[in-house]
């Protein structure tokens, strides 16, 4: 690769739609700048934004890198990032990031940077690969000080490694994670992307008859006395066992729930992959929730209770405690109300919330395969 005519290089961060979207978008502002700053000698660099799914239809790195050099020969690139939310796998491990300097192309697995500081770790990671392909080629003698500028990049994002590569792939570097360190990593990145906050919103009919069923009980005497005689052992017991069962029926109502056709163990490794996020994804949206509806009977309980009525059916004077006792044994059951309501949600509605935009084509182009 080399720099364009005007003494500028080209850069281009080719991204999946969606959250790999938003984070080039994110970083492509400051990264002129910084790349300028870190490659000195008055460099210059030009960074633009292509939102595509270059990864629709396929996970193999070859067919990847290919589509990768031909977008980049096509628009005249210097230097290609392309950035996808897939987790990719390598020579049974899973991939952060390839390289091939002879090509001027990287391809980052956001996925493989893990769920904290994810913006950070993501921007350090294409700042470096753009500063190893925009150097020039390295000869034999200058290539360990090559490795050693990305492996600066690999020792801050630990357990991420060097890894092997195949005499017939194009990339010349490439790191992976591996071990249960690195299993962790790609399953809080691939819940990350799949962003489990908006899970909220798209429940909106489970929410309503949560909320609907929440109102309800708290005025229920019935529940006054039950609330009164449980202890914080059985509150809890009650609170696992109404989540549990809210994120086991949004996975088996909407078929959220990953099959492999099959029977290979890197193919096993990968569903339990992803099935682990999605229970995980459903997981946090769904305990979210219940934090809200906790808060909302919390305060209707508030509004609503009378000492002297709650007196007289429970034969106990109504405490400052019984108003939270009250709250959080309502949101347990306003939380299996939830659940029935969340049957009312087409099972597209709940796909489009629980997963990101390439999770949910992955899963239509495998249902239409086994179709």
């Amino acid at each position: 690769m080399g720099e364009s005519s005007q003494g500028v290089t080209v850069v281009a961060l080719l991204a999946d739609p969606d959250a790999p979207t938003d984070v080039a978008q994110h970083m492509a502002g400051v990264l002129p700048a910084r790349l300028a700053d870190k490659s000195g000698r008055g460099r210059r660099f030009d960074v633009e934004v292509v939102s595509e799914p270059f990864t629709a239809g396929t996970e193999d790195l070859s067919t990847l890198t290919r589509r990768i050099m031909d977008r980049g020969r096509a628009e005249h690139w210097d230097i290609v990032v392309a950035i996808t939310d897939l987790p990719l796998h390598s020579h049974g491990r899973k991939l952060v990031v390839d390289l091939s300097h002879e090509h001027g192309l990287a391809l980052l697995s956001l996925p493989s940077l893990g769920g904290l500081r994810f913006q950070r770790r993501a921007r350090r990671a294409v700042e470096e690969a753009v500063l190893s392909l925009a150097s020039p080629r390295a000869t034999d003698a200058e290539e360990p000080a090559q490795r050693q500028s990305l492996g600066r990049f690999a020792s801050r994002l630990a357990p991420v490694h060097p890894g092997p590569i195949g005499e017939d792939e194009t990339a010349d570097l490439r790191y992976v994670v591996s071990g249960p360190r690195g299993y962790l990593r790609v399953l809080g990145g691939m819940v990350r992307a799949n962003r489990p906050w908006r899970l909220i919103p798209g429940l909106s009919k489970a929410l309503a008859a949560a909320l609907a069923a929440g109102a309800i009980a708290t005025v229920n005497s019935t529940l006054w006395s039950l609330a009164v005689a449980l202890d914080t052992r059985r509150l809890v017991i009650a609170t696992v066992g109404s989540v549990v069962l809210m994120i086991g029926w949004l996975i088996v109502d909407a078929h959220l729930w990953h099959r492999s056709s099959e029977a290979s163990p890197e193919e096993r490794k990968r569903t339990a992959l992803y099935n682990a996020s999605t229970v995980m994804t459903v997981g946090i949206g769904v305990i979210v929730c219940y934090a809200g509806l906790l808060v909302i009977n919390l305060v209707w309980a508030l509004f609503i209770l009378n000492d002297r009525v709650f007196a007289s059916v429970t034969r106990t004077p109504l405490h400052a405690t019984d108003y939270w006792t009250l709250a959080w044994f309502v949101a347990s059951v306003a939380t299996v109300g939830g659940a029935l309501g969340s049957g009312l949600e087409s099972d597209e509605a709940i796909r489009a919330a629980a997963f990101s935009k390439r999770e949910q084509e992955r899963r239509r182009m495998l249902k239409n395969d086994q179709d």
